[in-house]
């Protein structure tokens, strides 16, 4: 039994650690169950360099969400990972997962195999110190740096920041200077000034570096279609490698049907994921992915959808909404609007937004759903008036994103026109508005 001094003296050494438990990562409980299937559709194949990564996080996610044995299976999993990943029974890549078991046994009450953790790391930081006084082992950096990524628009750019720093120390690891130039990418899409004018030639030497990343490749090709250049000739060759090479979300498998949406054709993109569906037909990542590219077909401006296709597309996303029954809100939303598309299923997309009005959300998802209902209501329903008043509820709630930004954007229009009857009480209403005002680019 640990004394009063000496669990003060524990919980003052788990505080200093660097770990999925001291690094401020706490966002609600739909953003956990999400990230939690991203993670598990990344899949577990050897020679990903950020396997003992991915069981960390998992770890951390499944004690957050109260699956405690989960969570300790997660973190041994990731010591075996990273252990087969570097080649070693130690190295300076374990200090973050043994400081996660540290603090899992802490909460555990396991006080004893808490301590035996902390001097783990200890003996690991003393053993493999940093190379840099003032900075955190550029291994702890790196980690700390994938794991934020994942999170809140200040994090993503945090870690822009972490990979530089360890960069800097240890610049022969081809994989962090990948996943640095994707977290710049990342953190443009959260500010007004856009990708950065030399990041196509930074892609482009990493690409070179780290020539097995078909994620990396397939959105260096993505850039490239944006700038103008004719990429269709080596979309087509990327297709043939991330056909043959493991499934997973990293495969670069969705950002490549993006470019065939954009510069190919959308029914080039429904042929490409219907053929790696084909290849694994009980994939629910790749399931997503078909029933993505219908609901792009059936929204395409110039697609004259008919009544089987939309039938098609209800069949997908019913089906991946069971398959991910915990993060399916986008796809619940997308569903209500492929059923609004249909000759005889209005009702049923009336049925699925009323739900969902009336489910429990967090602030984030609520705003998503108010601009998505407003434009059913305007586009499906002609009820401007309630269209309107779901976009100012949209508007209201503080939190910065496209659908913010969006709704604002469509009241500001309406304000300015001043021919709807409800101008006067918008232009009060946007006048009044607090909160952060949106910072994506769109």
């Amino acid at each position: 039994m640990m004394s009063a001094a000496q669990s003060q003296t524990l919980e003052a050494k788990l505080k200093a650690l660097q770990c999925g438990f001291t690094w401020d990562l706490n966002p609600g409980r739909s953003k956990l169950l999400r990230l939690r299937d991203i993670l598990e559709d990344i899949g577990t194949e050897e020679g990903n360099s950020w396997l003992g990564h991915i069981y960390n996080l998992r770890g951390y996610i499944q004690y957050k969400l109260g699956f405690t044995e989960d969570s300790q299976s997660l973190f041994n999993q990731a010591t075996e990972a990273l252990r087969l990943t570097r080649g070693a029974e130690e190295g300076p890549w374990l200090v973050v997962n043994y400081g996660n078991l540290a603090w899992l046994h802490h909460h555990l009450g396991k006080q004893e195999e808490s301590q035996a953790y902390l001097s783990k790391v200890d003996a690991l930081m003393k053993k493999y110190p940093s190379p840099s006084q003032d900075e955190l082992h550029p291994e702890i950096l790196a980690e700390k740096a994938w794991t934020l990524m994942k999170f809140s628009a200040v994090q993503r750019l945090l870690a822009v920041v972490y990979f530089e720093r360890a960069i800097r120390m240890q610049p022969d690891m081809k994989e962090w200077n990948t996943s640095r130039v994707l977290a710049v990418m990342n953190a443009s899409n959260y500010c007004n000034e856009g990708p950065e004018a030399g990041i196509l030639e930074e892609m482009k030497i990493a690409k070179e570096q780290d020539p097995e990343n078909l994620y990396l490749a397939a959105k260096y090709l993505e850039q490239r279609g944006k700038k103008g250049e004719s990429i269709e000739d080596e979309a087509c060759e990327l297709r043939t490698r991330v056909l043959i090479n493991p499934v997973s979300s990293y495969s670069g498998m969705k950002v490549l049907l993006w470019v065939y949406r954009n510069y190919v054709s959308v029914d080039e993109a429904i042929t490409l994921a219907e053929e790696a569906l084909e290849k694994h037909p009980d994939v629910r990542y790749l399931k997503s992915c078909v029933a993505l590219c219908y609901k792009w077909k059936i929204f395409s401006e110039d697609s004259h959808t008919n009544q089987p296709m939309i039938e098609k597309a209800i069949s997908l996303h019913e089906e991946v909404i069971n398959l991910y029954p915990h993060s399916s809100l986008v796809k619940k939303i997308d569903l209500a609007n492929i059923y609004a598309k249909s000759s005889h299923s209005q009702a049923k997309a009336d049925q699925i937004f009323q739900e969902l009005l009336e489910s429990d959300l967090e602030p984030a998802e609520k705003q998503m759903l108010y601009h998505s209902y407003s434009n059913h209501l305007f586009f499906h329903l002609n009820d401007s008036d309630r269209a309107t008043q779901y976009h100012m509820r949209a508007a209201e709630i503080p939190h910065k994103s496209f659908y913010r930004e969006r709704s604002i954007r469509v009241l500001t229009q309406i304000r300015d026109r001043k021919k709807d009857r409800m101008w006067r009480e918008i232009e009060t209403f946007l006048s009044n508005l607090q909160g952060p005002q949106c910072f994506k680019k769109h």
